[in-house]
């Protein structure tokens, strides 16, 4: 075995907002919070389903601003009224060519929405 997956991570200017944003939106909780552990406010947030069911996820901080489309992106199964409620920008609806809508988190990182089964 080459590789094998690990952890998602997502790049944010402001790494703290967008973590709680993800938090909100999908239901899942800063690693921390289980732990009891405590980090600078200028290192990665880790977040997690508290279940345990999905991947890790960490928002790091960067100093630039997104400027093109992501090369890889998340798909998530959800309601884009709700997650759009919540901050997300509808960049694209479902048509003939795609059954998913394409969403934007509040800093601009793509995801695909796709309707539960």
């Amino acid at each position: 075995m080459t590789a094998r997956f690990k952890d998602l991570a997502l790049d944010a200017t402001d790494h703290q907002a967008l973590a709680d944003w993800w938090c909100r939106a999908m239901g899942y909780v800063r690693r921390d919070s289980l732990t009891g552990d405590t980090r600078p406010d200028d290192w990665p947030v880790p977040i997690v389903d508290p279940d345990g069911n999905g991947p890790l996820i960490w928002l790091n901080p960067v100093p630039e601003r997104k400027t093109v489309k992501n090369r890889m992106h998340l798909d998530v199964f959800g309601d884009p009224a709700e997650l759009a409620e919540l901050g997300a920008t509808l960049i694209r609806t479902r048509d003939a060519d795609i059954d998913w809508e394409v969403m934007a988190d509040p800093e601009g990182n793509e995801f695909c929405v796709f309707t539960p089964r």
